[in-house]
Formats: C-alpha cells, structure tokens, sequence
C-alpha cells in the first residue's frame, strides 16, 4: 500500500507538471521553479508536512519536495541558530542531494559523449 501512495502522489505531482508544459507557454525552467517555490511555501505554512507523512517518497522525491526540505531545514536552523540559521538551515538540511547531484551530474559528464545540437 506505501508504494502505490508513493506512486499515486508522485504521479500526481508530475501530471500536474506535464499539464503545465501542455497547456501554457511556461518552459521546463519555469516549471521546475514554480514547484521548488510552491513546496517552500507549502512546507513554511506546514501544508506540505501532512502529504509527506501519507505519501512518503511519492512527495520528497520530486523537486517540490526538495523545496519542503529546504524551508523546514531554514525553520529548525533558525530555531537552533537564530536568523543565520535561516541560510544555513535549508544548506544543511539539503546537502546530501546537492552533492549526489553534483557527482553524479560530473560522472554522466565522464561517460557520456556530448553533441551539439545543430
């Protein structure tokens, strides 16, 4: 049952996405910042909390749950920390998934063979 919530909530979130790039002129930039802002707001106001509890990884996955990590991360920060740990917050609580990012962003760059579009 975990993973069919998982995939229900995750779909949803993606569905959502692809609408947006059908139905408007947003690009995927857009789109990728509109869910990052919507799951910092939604995560500061503590909306995002609920549907992380029912769907787990169905919404920390998608981008709009690496924005929840970061607001809640800025909120604890500054709780332990005062207003720096507004900034520092959000970096500590997200720094794993920067840094998987990045290695594997850099080893994709190793063994693949780039082209130009053209």
């Amino acid at each position: 049952m975990e993973y069919l919530k998982a995939f229900v909530i995750g779909g949803l979130i993606c569905a959502i996405g692809q609408i947006l790039l059908d139905t408007t002129k947003f690009t995927p930039a857009h789109i990728l910042v509109i869910f990052l802002i919507s799951g910092v707001l939604l995560g500061a106001v503590g909306l995002y909390e609920p549907l992380v509890k029912f769907a787990e990884a169905g919404a920390t996955v998608p981008i709009s749950g690496f924005g929840y990590t970061l607001s809640k991360g800025a909120i604890e920060g500054v709780k332990s920390k005062g207003i720096i740990g507004a900034f520092i917050g959000g970096l500590e609580a997200t720094a794993g998934g920067i840094a998987a990012a990045i290695m594997f962003g850099y080893i994709m760059a190793i063994v693949s063979e780039p082209k130009t579009k053209g």
